[in-house]
């Protein structure tokens, strides 16, 4: 995260920062993310969060089965979300690469 906001910052980008993480995730972001990107993109599967959850849960995300379990999880769990996600434009972009994100932006 903090390689993201620097980046964001030396490159003049404007942006509005939320951590879902401190702050909460609300449904209608939930919604948005699982709307716009992939949910075996958007979950984090190899962090300890997930790894955590029961044997269902992981089963339903990974299989794309249940979007309702997806959210619920996301919501309970804002750390099993890949961090940082980036939105510009309507395209999202997760994790931090200096040259994604210069492509990106």
């Amino acid at each position: 995260m903090k390689k993201a906001l620097k980046w964001l910052d030396a490159n003049g980008a404007v942006f509005d920062f939320h951590d879902y993480k401190k702050s909460g995730l609300s449904e209608a972001l939930a919604d948005e993310l699982l709307s716009n990107v992939d949910v075996n993109v958007l979950i984090n599967a190899r962090g300890t969060t997930f790894r955590q959850l029961t044997d269902a849960d992981k089963a339903a995300i990974k299989d794309n089965q249940d979007m309702a379990t997806a959210k619920r999880v996301m919501l309970d769990n804002p750390s099993v979300i890949k961090r940082p996600v980036l939105e510009h434009n309507g395209k999202y972009l997760l994790g931090f690469k200096p040259e994604q994100y210069q492509e990106f932006v």
